[in-house]
């Protein structure tokens, strides 16, 4: 069953963010569009290449509005230890939720059964607490931080803009479609 369209499931989970732990619910994550970016574990091969993609890129999410949440069943103790351990993490600034019970993890139906890890999900979850966007590559694929910000500008304009669609490869300032009887059978 797909999660688009369905509003995030209560959790509460402890981060590690700005050399701080804190608490982050999802309450937290209301008000303003987020990702959820969850990786299998810390300490891995794949997953700092991400992390830290997200990391250089951090600045254009926050420009639009967006908060990073990245996610591993890995405590928020680790995440410190490898933030402070590895260059690649150490540039991240947005939070880095600790998930060892799994909730949020199973909350997104992200987690490998009998594994104890999540699987390489992203998710884009608006202003209302409603997942817009979903992405599950497997275990040797690792994601971008550029296409990424691509879906999440689709997003957001389609939000804004009722009525309008964004269509493939579309790029901030293009064109747009507007669905209509007119178009049917004319792209």
């Amino acid at each position: 069953m797909s999660l688009v369209n369905t509003e995030i499931k209560p959790f509460t989970a402890q981060a590690f963010k700005d050399g701080k732990f804190i608490t982050v619910t999802e309450a937290d994550v209301k008000g303003k569009w987020s990702v959820f970016f969850f990786y299998p574990a810390d300490f891995t091969f794949v997953c700092p290449t991400e992390l830290e993609d997200l990391a250089d890129n951090y600045d254009v999410f926050t420009r639009l509005g967006v908060e990073i949440y990245s996610v591993s069943t890995d405590t928020h103790f680790s995440h410190k230890a490898w933030h402070d351990s590895s260059p690649a993490i150490g540039k991240i600034k947005y939070t880095m939720l600790g998930d060892p019970s799994g909730q949020v993890t199973n909350n997104f139906e992200i987690m490998r059964p009998g594994v104890g890890l999540a699987d390489r999900g992203t998710f884009l979850v608006d202003p209302q607490g409603v997942i817009q966007f979903m992405e599950v590559t497997a275990e040797g694929i690792g994601r971008n931080a550029i296409e990424l910000l691509r879906k999440i500008k689709a997003a957001q304009y389609v939000a804004s803009h009722p009525g309008e669609v964004c269509p493939a490869k579309w790029e901030e300032g293009e064109k747009t479609l507007a669905p209509s009887l007119d178009l049917v059978g004319k792209i």
